[in-house]
């Protein structure tokens, strides 16, 4: 960390996007990928951001973003870990907004299902991917989406929006909604 903030000065803007996932009933998951997705998309995120906000804030206004995911709002079958690990992400980012401001501004990107390499790992079969490829975002367009609102005081970026419509509702209504999108969640 010492040397990114030696060579990289002032740091104003940070992007926690380290993540990994794993999809498995939380029962029959080994616990090191318990712990990989605990360390890589919790611990990381914390460790970096402790390490770089006193820097941030001597260059004040900074902004950190975290990248999150729908998966926070709306847990499904074979993701407990992963969907909790993101839940964190959402929570870690309105509690350090709310501590930061106005000198660093925190953004929670919470994103659905984007074409990367992550489903390597997440999903080796292919299966789940496939089956849900038309709803896949380009990456580009979410990097595009993000430095649109950079150095802005927007909580949160929620793509694709259809899916934050959906996370409000079952945030609202989650028996309904479980029982509902149940089948379809068990297809991964």
């Amino acid at each position: 960390m010492q040397e990114i903030q030696l060579a990289v000065h002032p740091i104003d803007v940070l992007i926690n996007n380290a993540g990994i996932g794993y999809f498995e009933s939380f029962e029959k998951m080994e616990w090191d990928y318990v712990n990989s997705m605990l360390r890589l998309n919790l611990e990381s995120l914390y460790f970096t951001t402790y390490k770089l906000l006193p820097n941030m804030k001597l260059h004040s206004p900074a902004h950190i973003v975290n990248i999150g995911s729908q998966a926070g709002k709306i847990a499904t079958p074979k993701s407990a870990v992963y969907s909790a690990t993101k839940a964190g992400v959402i929570n870690f980012s309105n509690a350090l907004r709310m501590e930061l401001e106005p000198e660093v501004f925190v953004t929670s990107v919470n994103i659905g299902p984007v074409r990367t390499a992550f489903f390597d790992q997440a999903d080796p079969s292919g299966s789940y991917q496939k089956s849900i490829s038309k709803y896949m975002l380009d990456p580009d367009d979410v990097a595009k989406s993000i430095v649109k609102y950079l150095f802005t005081k927007k909580r949160e970026i929620n793509l694709p929006y259809w899916m934050h419509i959906g996370s409000r509702f079952y945030q609202n209504f989650p028996r309904i909604m479980e029982q509902l999108l149940k089948p379809a969640f068990k297809r991964k």
